[in-house]
């Protein structure tokens, strides 16, 4: 907001003509000595008169004084609140909520968890059975890619509601760089040739096989069907997890939308790690009911 205009006076001096010539325009600006005791009546006159546009003056801008700072005090909080947000988010951590099944039983629906980000900053390397929250390729969302959009990167920066947003996915590790994935139905996820103890935290084993590229796909979360690798000259390719890129699983194997479906997800789209559950809502217990007397 600009500041408001400053009042500026001006003092014009003014020769009197009369008929005696100059005698009256000189005493406006030099007093002789028939003046010299302070009262003649321009110097005494210009006087009050500078003071009081001086007031006018003040008056004027005090009058407008509470209204700027004001104004400049909420600009400053709300720039202040943006930048704390963007750099706790940014470079610090963030809290999620989950919103499906898809990691049950570790995470449940509306769970409330904290996500940190200093590990991905100081290059911690990513290894196998961590729980990270990223944004899912964009084949998974129906093409669109909202990375570089200008009020989706203020929305991720700062969090708030009220921005458009995009839908952050939470699922596990299985793959790394250079692994050989494969998945047998009924018994569970092969990494370059060894069965996964999924025993902790698997709910149950996958009711599907994924041997070879052409096998992943299914329907995304907006209902249509994909085939990442469906081209002939890679569907017959082994499922190595390309370099940059991760396999991710969701625990709940049967109820989830995860690498099986969209494929391999590249490391920059990584938010960060769970590190710490917050928020759990448990039922009550539940007592038997016991019959009036």
């Amino acid at each position: 907001m600009e500041p408001p205009e400053s009042v500026t006076s001006k003092r014009s001096e003014t020769l009197y003509e009369s008929s005696e010539g100059q005698q009256e325009g000189h005493h406006a600006v030099e007093p002789t000595s028939n003046s010299s005791n302070g009262n003649s009546p321009n110097s005494s006159s210009s006087t009050p008169g500078s003071k009081e546009v001086s007031n006018s003056a003040n008056s004027s801008e005090s009058s407008g004084s509470p209204v700027v700072s004001v104004v400049k005090e909420i600009v400053e909080l709300v720039v202040v609140t943006l930048v704390l947000l963007i750099v706790i988010r940014f470079a610090l951590a963030e809290a999620r909520y989950i919103p499906s099944s898809s990691m049950e039983p570790t995470l449940q629906i509306n769970d409330r968890l904290l996500v940190e980000k200093v590990s991905h900053h100081i290059g911690k390397p990513i290894q196998r059975g961590d729980i990270l929250v990223f944004y899912p390729p964009p084949i998974e969302m129906g093409g669109q890619d909202l990375k570089n959009d200008p009020l989706t990167v203020l929305g991720r920066l700062t969090g708030l509601p009220f921005l458009p947003y995009e839908p952050a996915f939470i699922k596990r590790v299985v793959g790394l760089p250079g692994d050989h994935i494969r998945i047998q139905k009924g018994e569970g996820v092969y990494i370059n040739g060894q069965l996964l103890d999924e025993s902790s935290y698997a709910k149950e084993t996958p009711n599907y096989d994924r041997n070879v590229l052409g096998d992943i796909g299914g329907p995304s979360s907006t209902g249509k069907m994909i085939r990442p690798f469906g081209d002939e000259a890679r569907a017959n390719d082994p499922i190595i997890v390309p370099a940059g890129h991760l396999f991710m699983m969701g625990d709940n194997r049967n109820n989830s939308e995860d690498s099986h479906v969209w494929g391999f997800l590249p490391q920059d789209r990584v938010i960060g790690r769970a590190c710490l559950l917050f928020w759990r809502w448990i039922a009550p217990p539940r007592f038997p009911h016991i019959p009036e007397e």
